[in-house]
């Protein structure tokens, strides 16, 4: 099955540093996938060369085995790619409605389907479950509520593969449980290719189904996460011993 997105080989250079070396990962439709890693591993610049931010110094990015390398952003969201920030990217000054329906109205300049920005906006609220505070400006929403209204502006896109960078974070252990679920849905109902950025072991290891660990900008190591959490080279990567057991 040719996989919804693949990387062959990327490399980043800044300079003398190589901050991707070599990334091969790939992601299917209908299931999270992880990306993790120490600080400063190269998992955000790999989201970036994925959306077309970064341009990589070799390497191919392919979605559905067509190379999307040379395609700019703006390109690749029609095609399908939307993502949320490491650090939290919303409009602070518009209400989380407003937020969603930018992204809904954007959408009309490739989506010729007809469908209604207002009636896609409710239903996003409803499914990622902030219709309630859905008039409230996002500036004035706690953290965890307004990387839901970021991952809604996503979703509003009508993506085909979402990459979430630190989705959990400012999150808190019931919030997080509901993400969780939320993106449990989202691959199950709707199909969707999730590549997951995120340092909470224990939220990773319970959602993901396929793990890739960067260190240093190369893939140290692949598998399902029994595999990823056994790896040696991962514990002294990264895990360590004590993360491994409490998110077993």
């Amino acid at each position: 099955m040719t996989a919804l997105l693949s990387t062959n080989e990327v490399v980043v250079r800044f300079g003398v540093l190589q901050a991707v070396s070599q990334a091969s990962i790939e992601v299917h439709a209908g299931r999270v996938t992880g990306l993790i890693g120490p600080n400063g591993a190269g998992k955000t610049t790999c989201f970036n060369v994925i959306t077309g931010l970064q341009e990589p110094t070799s390497g191919k990015v392919l979605l559905e085995g067509v190379d999307i390398t040379g395609k700019s952003p703006s390109k690749r969201a029609r095609l399908g790619i939307a993502r949320t920030f490491q650090k939290l990217e919303v409009f602070g000054s518009l209400s989380a409605r407003e937020n969603i329906m930018v992204a809904a109205e954007q959408r009309r300049a490739w989506d010729k389907s007809g469908f209604d920005p207002k009636k896609v906006t409710d239903e996003i609220l409803e499914k990622v479950g902030i219709a309630d505070v859905s008039e409230f400006m996002v500036g004035t929403l706690p953290t965890g509520t307004a990387r839901l209204v970021e991952l809604a502006r996503a979703l509003a896109t009508n993506p085909r593969l979402l990459l979430l960078d630190e989705a959990s974070s400012g999150l808190t252990e019931e919030e997080t449980e509901e993400m969780a679920a939320l993106l449990r849905r989202l691959v199950a109902d709707d199909g969707l290719g999730i590549l997951l950025v995120e340092h909470d072991m224990s939220f990773v290891m319970g959602i993901c189904e396929f793990i890739y660990v960067l260190d240093f900008g190369r893939v140290i190591a692949s598998g399902t996460p029994a595999e990823v959490q056994a790896n040696p080279t991962v514990q002294a990567a990264y895990l360590g011993t004590e993360s491994v057991e409490e998110a077993s």
